[in-house]
């Protein structure tokens, strides 16, 4: 069955171009959402709305999110290598169906069960807080269902190497937040965000289904969990569930430590999170989601070398870009979080703690952008209990660690511990993942990594001395001296390292920097071919 997509298949340089574009803008997006949520509602408060989604997004990522990650895309990409379209669309409706059912009876015992969860969540929260908590948490259950839906559709479209509308669906999410937060934040206080919330989830849900339409899929209600296709992917998903699980325990263990610090201390430490996110949204999982169907119908096929060649690649472009990136945010962590987030309620206390946070992650940001890569691998190979157990490690050593680091530096000690479990987890990944395809260079890997390096270094120089001028030149009081410091430094760093890494000899497709999309049309144009 020939499958063309909303804009035709001619399309697909362009898609791949736009997927990196839109990835980015949602992430600018989701710094501009921060801004107006710091703007608009009080720290404190802000506190209950990052607590209150810990509860919805545990349940939403062991029920559907382990399924589509590690089961449902693999098994349905390797019915489209068997040209098998039709039943493919049939099995997904199956386990949509089933799925939705799995999560609808969760949230209502969560409904009913909320006020008994939250004070275990936030421990040293006033009864008030408490109060405000398990409301939001309950309004917040209408995401979960919803993005049942909405994210079963992006795995399907992704299967077809369909990225472009995909892309968009989280653009349109955290645009309805951020006037969500501009239209009802006067009036309803904390509850503006979480109203752009579920009005969100649901347009992201409803940009999916027009073009699954136009490629032939009707929803249609078919529950069996009796299904042998749906009882594979219940085994498939468990391990990965189990994972997604112990991360979600590690952040509401995080939550539960972080309510009992200073005021404020949930909120500093989720936004500072958000924004170390950005990089390794557009520059690791941008290269991850889309790898991974090839990557199961190439495991499917046995091509062991096509396998090697889009991990190197693919490895070489993250640290290419991340390398540098952790470096200036470290550098420039202050400038960043006073024009991102320094108005309205977000004084320069919460600025300077929420920088000094993001600094400790960004020490991480290399191996956090590595690890859905490397996970993606093993779900390839239907291997889907390695990556957990190598989760469940690194979460157990970033609780022990925020434990006893918290007693001596506050809210930035979970995101130090946060940046140890990551190193652990992204090591551990590449040592077993080079035992599975023992084809991956590491002499290629540690080279080229090494020049990067010495380019970064070049790079921190530049910064430095572009910072310290600007400092001198002008007064740093107001934001447009701070964005002008920003702005310079920064683009004096990013010429000196492309211009070092072409000195040096990184080979050119390398360092070029539209590397990425140029991968990714590679890798769709690729896993067309395969199908074919």
């Amino acid at each position: 069955m020939k499958i063309k997509f909303l804009f035709g298949e001619n399309s697909i340089k362009v898609a791949t171009y736009i997927l990196v574009v839109t990835l980015f803008v949602s992430n600018i997006l989701g710094v501009l959402r921060d801004h107006f949520l710091a703007q608009k509602i009080p720290t404190d408060m802000l506190d209950t709305y990052f607590a209150a989604f810990r509860i919805p997004d545990f349940i939403f990522n062991i029920i559907i999110l382990g399924a589509i990650s590690a089961a449902f895309i693999p098994i349905f990409s390797n019915l489209l290598v068997e040209d098998k379209d039709k039943k493919a669309l049939k099995v997904a409706n199956t386990i949509i169906s089933t799925g939705f059912v799995v999560i609808l009876l969760a949230c209502i015992i969560l409904y009913f069960i909320m006020p008994y969860l939250i004070p275990f969540l936030t421990p040293h929260f006033s009864q008030e807080k408490i109060n405000t908590t398990i409301s939001i948490s309950r309004l917040l259950l209408f995401s979960p269902l919803i993005f049942t839906l909405s994210y079963f559709f992006s795995g399907i479209l992704n299967s077809y190497k369909k990225f472009l509308i995909t892309s968009l669906a989280p653009l349109i999410y955290n645009l309805f937040i951020i006037l969500g937060t501009l239209i009802f934040s006067d009036r309803y206080g904390v509850y503006g965000p979480v109203i752009g919330v579920i009005i969100g989830a649901f347009f992201h849900m409803l940009i999916q289904l027009f073009p699954l339409y136009k490629m032939g899929f009707k929803i249609s209600i078919n529950i069996n969990f009796f299904d042998p296709i749906v009882k594979r992917v219940i085994r498939l998903m468990i391990p990965r569930s189990i994972g997604l699980g112990a991360n979600h325990i590690l952040l509401m263990v995080f939550t539960a430590i972080a309510s009992g610090l200073e005021n404020g201390a949930i909120s500093m430490y989720s936004l500072a999170d958000n924004i170390q996110t950005m990089p390794t949204v557009v520059f690791g999982t941008s290269v991850a989601t889309a790898l991974f169907p090839t990557l199961s119908q190439a495991v499917s096929l046995n091509k062991v070398v096509d396998i090697t060649q889009y991990l190197q690649k693919a490895i070489l472009s993250i640290l290419y870009y991340l390398i540098p990136i952790s470096v200036a945010v470290i550098l420039l962590r202050i400038q960043l979080v006073r024009l991102m987030l320094g108005s309205g309620h977000f004084g320069w206390e919460q600025t300077i703690l929420t920088a000094d946070t993001l600094g400790l992650f960004a020490v991480s940001l290399v191996f956090s952008g590595l690890i859905p890569l490397f996970a993606k691998t093993f779900y390839a190979f239907k291997d889907t209990k390695t990556p957990t157990y190598i989760s469940i490690i690194s979460i157990i050593i970033s609780i022990i660690c925020a434990v006893i680091l918290t007693k001596y530096i506050g809210v930035i000690g979970l995101a130090l511990a946060f940046s140890v479990g990551s190193f652990i987890n992204a090591s551990l990944l590449f040592y077993f993942l080079n035992h599975k395809v023992d084809v991956i260079s590491e002499k290629i890997i540690f080279t080229q990594g090494f020049k990067i390096i010495i380019a970064s270094i070049f790079m921190t120089i530049a910064i430095q001395w572009s910072k310290t001028y600007i400092g001198i030149a002008y007064d740093l009081r107001y934001g447009s001296e701070v964005l002008l410091q920003f702005i310079f430094a920064s683009s004096v760093g990013l010429i000196t390292y492309f211009v070092v890494t072409w000195v040096i000899n990184l080979p050119a497709e390398k360092y070029q920097p539209l590397l990425i999309p140029q991968l990714l049309l590679k890798l769709t144009q690729n896993g067309r071919k395969n199908k074919n």
